[in-house]
């Protein structure tokens, strides 16, 4: 029961104001851009060539134990693990107000009671909340807009400043265009014509060490506090970490620990389960200043030589490296990789003219994209402050000059 709300405002239920409209069972749905993006209980798993709603909207999570809010400003397709939310009244309310509005709830603490967590469509109709006028919905929904909008512009730029990064590396290691290649002269190796003063070499050769952690005996799961320990599903580029399910180690282990502990621009592969190969590159206090890593993943530091962490990252995130690693595939019944295995690996490494003058153009992209990474946190963290307040209207927005875009209320 909501005991107070701000003058103008009234207190309902998403009963009286929208439905929850099953999503559609879909066969198959194109990972590439085509044309309406399709949304599951867990946000956009793909793309398809018709909308099921046919303007912008509000995505619910219906089954699996964790379910969310999402918006697409476009029309879309929902897959029948999710609703989407239709207005009983056209223009009765902000679509994008109501995104966040429902993004302050927690939709995951609603069980239907069925062996699969799932939401209810009564229980979420008698959801209440503080209904402000629609000239305050916009407005709220136009401050956090501008929080999300700066966020995604980040995002865009790091999935650039990724792609130059990549792009760089394959010009210079793979089709070896680098600066002055027109007046080298090209010899044979084991993998065809190379560089002269370049050498064919195992990994093993390059590195100064290669270990992996371990979690204290009895496990982690009741630890609630303490060092973060990273596991193999946080093994997924750079930049990239879900703070949402850390696992942590008590601090006394931690300290008694003396392999594993991340160190500054160590890079991360996934070493054993579905997905191996997978890499990460952990610099500049991102995800944490002092964290480990469990005995899924394995952390890879270089001499610095001919071969540096930075080279080293892009050379793990190449389509062919990935799939050299996984035919090394040491266990037949569980999917995983060795020290052997990694030692072993083929890698062509530069002269040391070259090893350095390309280090210090990738750092400049690779130095950018965890900038961008770190606003964004501030960002969301801001965001994230602001929302439960302005929502609750414990932050009147009423009298404050605030510029709307145009929006389609439902």
């Amino acid at each position: 029961m909501i005991s107070k709300v701000p003058f103008r405002w009234k207190t309902t239920t998403w009963g009286t104001l929208a439905t929850l409209v099953y999503g559609k069972a879909l066969r198959s749905y194109q990972e590439s851009d085509v044309l309406y993006p399709v949304y599951g209980t867990n946000g956009q798993i793909g793309w398809h060539c018709e909308y099921l709603c046919p303007n912008d909207g509000v995505i619910v999570g219906r089954k699996g134990a964790y379910r969310g809010i999402h918006y697409s400003k476009i029309p879309f397709f929902v897959i029948d693990t999710a609703f989407y939310l239709s207005p009983i009244v056209e223009g009765s309310y902000s679509t994008k107000w109501a995104y966040y509005q429902l993004l302050n709830f927690d939709i995951n603490k609603m069980d239907s009671g069925s062996a699969i967590p799932s939401t209810s469509r009564d229980a979420f109709y008698a959801i209440e909340f503080p209904l402000p006028p629609l000239p305050i919905q916009r407005k709220i929904a136009a401050i956090l807009s501008a929080y999300d909008d700066l966020i995604e512009n980040n995002l865009r730029r790091i999935k650039i400043l990724e792609e130059m990064a990549q792009n760089l590396y394959r010009e210079w290691f793979v089709k070896f265009r680098f600066p002055g290649y027109e007046n080298v002269k090209f010899v044979d190796s084991a993998l065809g014509k190379i560089p002269e003063g370049w050498e064919y070499t195992n990994l093993g050769e390059q590195l100064v060490a290669l270990e992996s952690g371990k979690r204290p005996k009895g496990g982690i799961r009741d630890v609630k506090d303490g060092v973060p320990s990273i596991g193999a599903e946080n093994i997924d580029g750079i930049g990239r970490h879900d703070f949402n399910n850390e696992k942590y180690v008590p601090r006394e282990f931690f300290q008694k620990i003396n392999k594993g502990v991340v160190r500054d621009r160590d890079v991360a592969i996934y070493k054993d389960g579905a997905y191996i190969g997978k890499s990460s590159y952990f610099r500049d206090g991102f995800p944490h200043s002092e964290c480990c890593v469990n005995e899924h993943v394995f952390l890879l530091r270089t001499s610095g030589i001919k071969l540096k962490q930075n080279a080293l990252y892009l050379w793990l995130q190449e389509a062919d490296t990935v799939h050299a690693i996984r035919a090394t595939n040491a266990n037949a019944a569980q999917p995983g990789i060795n020290q052997t295995g990694v030692n072993d690996l083929s890698i062509i490494t530069p002269t040391i003219e070259i090893a350095e003058c390309f280090d210090k153009i990738a750092e400049q992209y690779l130095c950018l994209i965890i900038s961008l990474v770190k606003r964004n946190q501030n960002l969301r963290r801001t965001r994230d402050l602001l929302l439960p307040k302005l929502i609750s209207g414990e932050v009147d927005v009423s009298e404050m000059d605030i510029k709307v875009p145009e929006e389609a209320d439902a």
